[in-house]
């Protein structure tokens, strides 16, 4: 089992280096289909979330756009997904941190 890095995503997201936007690409794919199996940690969305918004400038609500279905990817372990998905909710109406969003998250659940 392959582990998804802040770095595959952000390339894939920003497309900044194609080719290897194009890689990531197909490894989700595959995971979409579920012919392939990865994990991720809590730390990797926050880095995600952080880097979007602080280095790249990415609206809240684009960012949700982004990361929700990666979260739902089949082929992906990460545990409490609905977490995760409510809190990108909280993140997008509310004037808080995606930390901060989290943690109303995990209270509501």
């Amino acid at each position: 089992m392959r582990f998804l890095d802040t770095n595959l995503l952000i390339r894939y997201f920003t497309r900044d280096d194609e080719e290897k936007a194009q890689r990531v690409l197909k490894l989700l794919k595959r995971v979409e289909r579920g012919e392939e199996r990865v994990i991720t940690s809590p730390l990797v969305l926050f880095e995600i979330v952080f880097t979007l918004q602080s280095f790249y400038g990415v609206p809240r609500e684009k960012i949700k756009e982004l990361l929700s279905p990666i979260i739902e990817l089949r082929g992906l372990k990460l545990s409490n997904k609905e977490i995760y998905q409510l809190a990108l909710d909280i993140y997008t109406e509310k004037n808080i941190s995606f930390a901060d969003a989290f943690n109303a998250a995990f209270a509501l659940k």
